[in-house]
């Protein structure tokens, strides 16, 4: 009896979990949200942009945290805040050029400063020597380049005084004991910022037309309390008010809804290892990278990514059915610094020859085996299957193992010259596709196979 008692609870709790796993805060179905996220996963590329008085500091967008700086100490930022040579059609065009697709703006970082023109704070650009909505040019100035616009909202805010301190805030105690939380917190009010972000999140998503992308940061609730999540936010309320707002818009998984199946749009691993890109694959995805260290404006950071790490963090995105979107941290003057620069130049060379492999593609079928030391992406649509070339072999052959009968023309993506293939001597299933000696003037050039 004992036993079967047992069996029935367990059968009841998974139950339980599978109803729970299904709970959903809208009505949309399955199918309308593959609907509405097809550009997305379709255009697979995007640009972050961080940008506040921390890009004045130079030294790190959580300068004012890691500096234990006061709102007194880091009013010195907001009154120089002067970003004269600021200009948002040349961003625009930059990002276009190096095969972005859409931009997603920090409106406002952890620091709590706006660059929108919001009615419900002093904080914000305007009031500063720029004297004007910078979001509204940024805006304008992309969408008049064709590109996707998402905008970035900090849930945290550590300027605004409700705000309540925590583990994380810039003047968080070194006694962490309930009682001093509650002592220094005298006066604060959760319910009153909440409030306050529903009001700036209701003018971001009302005074700038259609927004494409709306990413929320972040959540790190604490079982002793001293963190932020969803009660903190009011998320789910906070998410029924952007759907209504914006019935397409597409949101990020950072408001701590993770049991609902309706939570969010998409996961986001942020600065991870293209080995740990694998394991995403079957979910809907975007990892979140820098060129650099930081993501706002680091003038003394020095451990920017080679030409080949951007490139290997877009293939391999890909190729495991995912997005990238790189970060630009633009300089407290308002434009990209010559590293920033410099990178996406390289991008462009390499996107205006190669992009077919990345817009559009995901993963490769399993029947396709991967070339050893290579990457493939797939388009499913075209039927088209992207070798991509990390290590251009110095014998001119590639081994394209059980491809035989599965492919009926070979050609180089970057110029579509024809590439000869034929069955290989000792095993009519592998193919062996001849190469010129020359490499093509790529750092990983992409073979395109027509398949039959």
């Amino acid at each position: 009896m004992l036993k079967k008692l047992n069996l029935l609870l367990i059968l009841s709790f998974l139950t339980f979990s599978a109803l729970f796993a299904q709970k959903r805060i809208g009505t949309e179905t399955d199918a309308q949200k593959e609907k509405r996220m097809e550009w997305w996963q379709n255009d697979r590329f995007g640009m972050f942009i961080h940008w506040g008085l921390y890009s004045g500091a130079a030294r790190h967008e959580w300068v004012k945290h890691n500096e234990k700086i006061t709102n007194e100490g880091y009013q010195k930022y907001f009154d120089q805040f002067n970003p004269d040579l600021f200009d948002p059609q040349k961003w625009a065009k930059e990002a276009k050029a190096a095969g972005m697709k859409y931009a997603v703006l920090t409106t406002k970082h952890h620091e709590g400063f706006c660059l929108f023109d919001s009615k419900y704070t002093d904080y914000k650009a305007p009031n500063t020597q720029a004297k004007r909505d910078l979001v509204r040019e940024y805006v304008n100035a992309f969408r008049a380049q064709g590109l996707k616009v998402g905008f970035y909202y900090s849930l945290l805010d550590w300027h605004h005084p409700d705000y309540t301190i925590d583990d994380i805030h810039p003047q968080s105690p070194k006694d962490k004991s309930d009682a001093n939380y509650a002592r220094i917190n005298k006066g604060r009010d959760m319910a009153k910022y909440r409030q306050y972000m529903r009001n700036q999140i209701t003018e971001l998503l009302t005074n700038y037309g259609k927004i494409d992308i709306l990413w929320l940061d972040f959540s790190f609730p604490q079982k002793d309390g001293h963190g932020k999540g969803r009660e903190d936010w009011g998320s789910v309320e906070l998410l029924k008010l952007i759907r209504k707002l914006q019935p397409g818009i597409i949101v990020d998984n950072r408001l701590n809804l993770e049991e609902y199946k309706d939570g969010a749009d998409f996961v986001t691993p942020e600065q991870v290892s293209t080995a740990e890109l694998a394991k995403y694959r079957g979910q809907t995805w975007e990892t979140c990278q820098t060129f650099s260290g930081s993501w706002g404006y680091y003038r003394d950071e020095n451990t920017w990514k080679t030409h080949r790490q951007l490139l290997d963090l877009l293939i391999t995105s890909v190729s495991n059915g995912g997005n990238l979107i790189l970060n630009v941290g633009p300089t407290a003057r308002g434009e990209f610094d010559s590293r920033a620069t410099h990178a996406l130049d390289s991008l462009s060379h390499w996107m205006h020859a190669n992009s077919n492999s990345i817009y559009n593609c995901t993963y490769a079928p399993d029947t396709y085996k991967i070339p050893e030391g290579e990457k493939l992406t797939y388009n499913k649509t075209t039927k088209r299957l992207y070798v991509q070339l990390y290590n251009y072999p110095a014998n001119g052959k590639l081994v394209l193992s059980g491809y035989g009968g599965k492919i009926k023309y070979a050609q180089f993506l970057n110029d579509h010259s024809e590439l000869l293939y034929k069955p290989a001597a000792d095993n009519t299933g592998d193919l062996i596709l001849t190469l010129p000696e020359k490499k093509p003037d790529y750092e990983i050039p992409v073979v395109e196979l027509t398949l039959e």
